[in-house]
């Protein structure tokens, strides 16, 4: 009798750590290949597709914006019609999307790939969740999801890891052509490991749906555009200004609605709003990060785009080391304080790696142990909070939510840090190529036209950077300062 009953635990416990393990791979190969493709970006310009660089910021955000815009519906649908099936179709999806791009000859074909990728990414990532979540027993499943929120911050750094590797043979299709088989693997994996969950039969909200994707649209086309027209371009206002109009209009139709596919009112809870206010903070340092990182090390350091990859590595230590501990901390410290910690090494670790391009790589390799510490305390922490703001039956919708608060936070880092990057560069230029119309605003065009200059170029890059990377680590300190506040104003029946 007691061997029935433990052998059936046994198989349980080793079907959910499998679980685990897949969602997690799936998980890092769509979130890494945000962070591979920017070190693709030299190779693309100088490829026989001959983009401009509007193209070039296209072939990038292209992917981001139909990530992040449609990740909350890819939730639902996965609540609606099978987490399984929509998780598997997804990696499916994501495969195809890459060999397209792989075998593009032209801007619209790469362009293609790129948006049927980041339909299936929208359909992977938040289904990771919602399988996760029915995959694991309620006793162990905040530990799991803690275990997959530090993961997921894996993503950016094996992504530039694996990216840079990859793109050390110079060939910018490498990059595609690898994922087509990694993810067709963890498809396969994912039919094996896990089981079908029940599934929610309610609307779909396709007018709700619409409204949240063309909000958000015009969200993340005004925050991609304003570095390069500037932030307060009419263009740029205008698409702003439709964002809000087309964010009301989606409040107003949710809360009319027997199912909505977001309920507004979720976010009177101090839980929900503060874990995605937190997520959204979080990932806005770490993507701030990222955009700037490869080429100040190239530009400060030197270093090849393999070197540049693999010197972010150290930043993964406190969170593979960390993970399994976090639950423990926040049940001794709490929730506020641990965030507190989070964002605090956040900022400190962003404005630590400012000063440190010119010091030793010790010194750089520390102030990443830092940042990687915050990382390590916020996400699981922010995980865990945000899935707990939802009934286990929209499982994927809050992974939706938590998904798409991390596309929005990237997507704010890159569009802040690049836009100080450009305009300190610009000031710190010789004076001769301030003297240009217009001035240059990358290093390739200021190199380009004095190339007797380079070292002096160079600094401006580095300045540009540093300064960007204080700003955002102030931005990062206080607006992790109000999401303390409000996981401090939490009721306490929302502690569970």
């Amino acid at each position: 009798m007691i061997a029935q009953t433990t052998e059936p635990a046994a198989d349980t416990r080793r079907r959910e750590s499998l679980v685990l393990i897949v969602v997690c791979l799936c998980t890092i190969l769509v979130v890494g290949f945000v962070a591979a493709i920017n070190l693709a970006v030299p190779l693309l310009a100088g490829s026989s597709l001959h983009p401009d660089s509007s193209e070039l910021l296209w072939i990038v955000d292209t992917y981001v914006i139909i990530f992040a815009c449609l990740v909350i519906p890819g939730g639902a649908i996965g609540d609606r019609l099978g987490r399984k099936g929509a998780l598997m179709s997804g990696l499916v999806l994501f495969a195809g999307g890459a060999a397209v791009s792989a075998l593009s000859t032209s801007i619209p074909a790469m362009l293609s790939g790129r948006v049927v990728s980041g339909l299936g990414a929208a359909l992977v990532l938040p289904n990771c969740v919602g399988v996760l979540v029915h995959a694991t027993r309620p006793e162990r499943r905040r530990g799991a999801l803690a275990v997959w929120g530090a993961i997921s911050g894996m993503g950016g750094i094996l992504g530039n890891t694996a990216g840079g590797a990859l793109l050390d043979s110079g060939d910018w299709q490498t990059l595609f052509w690898s994922v087509v088989p990694l993810a067709l693997v963890c498809a396969v994996a994912i039919a094996v490991t896990a089981r079908a969950s029940e599934r929610t039969f309610r609307s779909l909200d396709p007018a709700g749906t619409l409204l949240l994707v063309a909000a958000s649209v015009s969200l993340l086309a005004g925050i991609i555009e304003a570095p390069e027209k500037g932030w307060l371009n009419p263009v740029v206002l205008t698409v702003f200004g439709l964002a809000v109009v087309l964010a009301v209009a989606w409040v107003l139709v949710e809360l009319r609605v027997k199912h909505p596919l977001l309920d507004p009112r979720l976010f009177r809870a101090p839980l929900l709003t503060s874990a995605s206010l937190g997520m959204l903070v979080t990932w806005f340092g770490s993507f701030g990060l990222f955009y700037l990182n490869a080429s100040l090390l190239q530009y400060g350091r030197g270093f090849s785009v393999l070197g540049a990859g693999f010197a972010t590595l150290p930043l993964a230590i406190p969170i593979l080391v960390c993970s399994r501990f976090i639950p423990r901390i926040v049940a001794r410290i709490g929730i506020p304080a641990t965030l507190a910690a989070g964002f605090l090494a956040i900022s400190a670790g962003l404005f630590g790696l400012s000063f440190a391009t010119k010091q030793s790589f010790v010194v750089y390799a520390l102030w990443l142990v830092v940042l990687g510490i915050g990382f390590a305390l916020s996400l699981p922490t922010l995980t865990t909070e945000l899935t707990a703001g939802l009934p286990p039956e929209q499982a994927g919708v809050a992974g939706g939510l938590q998904s798409a608060t991390r596309e929005l936070g990237s997507a704010l880092g890159i569009a802040v840090v690049g836009t100080i990057t450009v305009a300190v560069f610009s000031r710190h230029l010789p004076s001769a190529l301030q003297a240009m119309t217009p001035v240059p605003r990358t290093v390739i065009e200021a190199v380009r036209a004095a190339p007797a200059q380079r070292s002096r170029i160079t600094d401006a890059f580095v300045t540009g950077g540093s300064t960007a990377l204080q700003v955002g680590a102030a931005i990062t300190l206080t607006a992790g300062a109000i999401v303390v506040a409000l996981a401090i104003r939490r009721s306490p029946h929302s502690v569970e």
